[in-house]
């Protein structure tokens, strides 16, 4: 390919990147406005809503189920996206990451659950951002732990306006009811919203409540300097060390694949998939490296190592 087509291809790469984040940047506006209200109504909702999520959520069941496969097919995908050996990521390297982590200065207050360094993320089922990002963040946590309970969704494809979303049907999972296990961290989740919209407001159906200190957190750190976002999801606070604020790759990468496809891609370090998830879950990897005295090893390789140095 000549220079000219380089460039060319490069430019068109920047552009759909910068009309994805305009995107995500109109859709945050959105929920900072629902969540900041105040209004009675929306204390009430609130209170209602985790009622009846708390009396009713099972424990493989999204609110926004039924959204992919099930049963044999589900343990199938869960098993490919758990397992990605390490030579393949370090085959992928850096990939096609296009997101930023930052370190916070000065440091907060170290977040600590259980006797571990804590990574915290918060983001909604709706969110085709948070999506991607979800795949990476379960390639790289499988690399220090387990996860159980996970479940598929797809991001909205419209909210309660009718207005399209960016990326609609994003193929991803959700952390509602999911856990994880881990001698080395402790990783806790707040997905915010649903992917169903409500169209009395045009937002969507809420899901989760952040505790008064994880409210802090996104308050203190999802604003500048750390973006130019506001409010903007998927957050995700590292120990109070690192921090990854908005859309970390490209989601049309995932566009119209199967779960099955994409589990099965993440294997192979030529594809375009795995270059996105992979390279993203190398950066994740390395913050958690940071965070945990680059143990283990068998987690915080030569290449994971080479990537600390740029967060």
């Amino acid at each position: 390919m000549g220079k000219a087509s380089r460039t060319k291809v490069d430019s068109s790469r920047r552009e759909k990147i910068a009309a994805q984040r305009a995107a995500e940047r109109r859709a945050e506006q959105r929920r900072r406005i629902l969540i900041a209200s105040g209004s009675i109504i929306v204390v009430i909702a609130v209170v209602v809503a985790f009622i009846v999520i708390k009396a009713n959520s099972k424990p493989s069941t999204s609110a926004s189920a039924p959204n992919g496969p099930t049963g044999a097919a589900l343990a199938s995908v869960v098993s490919g996206v758990t397992s990605v050996p390490a030579s393949t990521l370090d085959k992928v390297g850096s990939g096609s990451f296009t997101g930023e982590i930052q370190t916070i200065k000065p440091a907060g207050t170290a977040l600590i659950a259980n006797g571990k360094p804590e990574m915290l993320y918060m983001g909604a089922e709706y969110c085709p951002y948070c999506g991607a990002a979800r795949w990476a963040m379960i390639v790289a946590l499988s690399r220090f732990g387990t996860f159980s309970g996970l479940a598929t969704v797809h991001s909205a494809s419209v909210n309660g306006a009718g207005d399209a979303e960016p990326d609609p049907n994003t193929p991803t999972w959700t952390f509602l009811n999911a856990k994880y296990t881990s001698p080395y961290l402790a990783f806790s989740t707040v997905e915010l919203q649903t992917n169903i919209p409500d169209s009395s407001t045009g937002s969507y159906t809420l899901l989760q409540t952040p505790t008064k200190a994880q409210e802090a957190l996104l308050t203190k750190y999802d604003a500048a300097p750390y973006t130019t976002q506001a409010g903007a999801i998927p957050f995700m606070d590292f120990g109070n060390k690192y921090v990854s604020i908005g859309t970390p790759y490209d989601p049309g990468v995932l566009a119209r694949l199967s779960w099955a496809t994409i589990a099965t891609d993440l294997h192979n370090p030529s594809s375009p998939v795995a270059k996105a998830v992979d390279g993203t879950a190398n950066y994740i990897t390395a913050a958690i490296c940071k965070m945990t005295g680059n143990q283990p090893a068998s987690a915080c390789t030569a290449t994971v190592k080479s990537l600390e140095s740029q967060i």
